[in-house]
């Protein structure tokens, strides 16, 4: 097949891999993004990315970077930071809204500075820190790193010795863990491009909560969207998730992940400012139910970093 090269773009370096515990998703995820832009006629690279890598950026004269690092390095301002410095243009949000989205305390923090909903929350630093947790909360309670994602290190707790082990889990990916309230509802995601929120989507799973088994080996789980809320509802939802993203100083695409308890109330869970890319992902989901295949959708955010 002839391919016609598609110019405008240059030489894009696909950055993946890396070495965050979200590392295979990163992989998959890179090589669906660059698969489609090679079918586009975009000069693309990809790169599994080590600690030479603004070396190789400028060696090899590349015009900008599609960031498909997940986690550690990639999602919280790093690797946004290092380009900055050799002045190549990136993908996504840039290195204050990386590392404030995060970081999930902080995101919180700026949400409640904003009177945006999201739930009650224990910092725990150290372990004498888990005896504030049944004073400040009811049980069950929710267990997460403070960074890193794909559910990855989280857990759901329902007892001050299941916190324990929870806990000691957790740690091992940060030292600085967030205990939070668990909410029983529906969860919902919604993914942003471009400044527009994109057609909702409901998550189900027969787990405990969307993990990352749920997110990326479950046959079981399902994807609504239409996800089952009124016009009205799906609205104020959609306005809500992108004053969320957009007051962490978030651009150009992510996701914002949202649950909506028993008495319809709206929680704010957390933002992805690089969402995954694979066969299971829920932005090129969303961006299919607006009309818009896979390949259109990373053309499009490769033209929103470069213009």
């Amino acid at each position: 097949m002839n391919i016609k090269k598609n110019k405008q773009f240059g030489k894009v370096a696909v950055l993946l891999g890396g070495s965050s515990s979200e590392r295979e998703i990163s992989l998959k995820s890179g090589q669906a993004v660059f698969n489609a832009l090679i079918r586009q006629g975009v000069d693309a690279v990809s790169i599994d990315v080590d600690d030479h890598i603004l070396q190789s950026l400028q060696t090899e004269h590349y015009d900008c970077a599609f960031i498909v690092l997940h986690g550690a390095g990639g999602e919280d301002g790093v690797i946004q930071g290092a380009l900055e410095t050799i002045k190549l243009p990136y993908t996504g949000t840039g290195v204050m809204g990386s590392a404030l989205a995060m970081d999930k305390i902080k995101t919180k923090q700026i949400w409640q500075s904003c009177n945006l909903p999201t739930p009650s929350y224990v910092v725990v630093q150290h372990k004498a820190d888990l005896l504030d947790v049944p004073k400040k909360l009811n049980w069950p309670v929710i267990v997460k790193p403070v960074t890193g994602g794909s559910s990855i290190g989280m857990a759901k707790v329902e007892s001050e010795v299941e916190l324990m082990v929870a806990w000691e889990n957790a740690r091992q990916y940060d030292s600085v863990v967030l205990v939070e309230q668990w909410i029983v509802g529906k969860e919902y995601t919604i993914s942003i491009l471009d400044n527009n929120a994109l057609p909702v989507i409901k998550l189900k799973t027969p787990n405990e909560f969307y993990d990352y088994e749920a997110k990326y080996a479950s046959e079981t789980t399902q994807y609504e969207c239409p996800c089952g809320l009124t016009e009205d509802q799906e609205f104020a939802v959609k306005a809500i998730a992108l004053q969320a993203f957009n007051v962490l100083d978030c651009k150009d695409w992510g996701r914002v992940d949202v649950m909506v308890d028993d008495y319809n109330k709206l929680w704010l869970l957390e933002v992805n400012t690089v969402p995954g890319m694979t066969d299971h992902s829920l932005v090129p989901m969303a961006a299919k139910a607006d009309g818009m295949g896979f390949d259109e959708l990373v053309l499009k955010i490769l033209d929103l970093s470069v213009h």
